[in-house]
């Protein structure tokens, strides 16, 4: 068994390093891959509900709803991946959104960029000074 999980993990560890290198192959497959596993799903479901009894009950749409609310709640998976945590930290450290941060920070480094450019200016002088003291 572990040496199947270290085959796989290996095998995962390689193709995203491949992929890595082409990311626009590498979302697009992932994109069929992910559309491609939820259409198993909804139809798994299709099937299992068209079977009756207890599994026509459970997968029925308004129950199944019900119950995925209720595991999503439990698993804390429904805030998390409705919205995301990122969202939910920034509100409540009070952040400003990424667009207003983003332009925040181009001024800020501006205004460091043309420091950084009037201290080099200062240093190249005073070299130039001390080359020419020297002569």
């Amino acid at each position: 068994m572990k040496k199947t999980l270290r085959f796989f993990d290996k095998l995962e560890d390689l193709v995203r390093s491949t992929l890595s290198h082409v990311p626009i192959i590498y979302s697009i497959i992932g994109g069929v891959l992910v559309v491609l596993f939820w259409r198993s799903v909804w139809h798994t479901a299709d099937i299992l509900m068209a079977q009756g009894g207890i599994l026509g009950v459970i997968f029925y749409e308004p129950i199944q709803l019900v119950l995925t609310v209720i595991g999503l709640l439990i698993t804390g998976l429904m805030v998390s991946v409705f919205i995301g945590d990122r969202i939910i930290l920034s509100g409540l450290r009070h952040e400003k959104k990424l667009e207003e941060v983003t332009e925040e920070l181009m001024k800020e480094e501006v205004v460091s960029l043309m420091s950084i450019r009037n201290e080099l200016r200062t240093i190249k002088k005073e070299i130039e000074a001390l080359k020419t003291s020297k002569k």
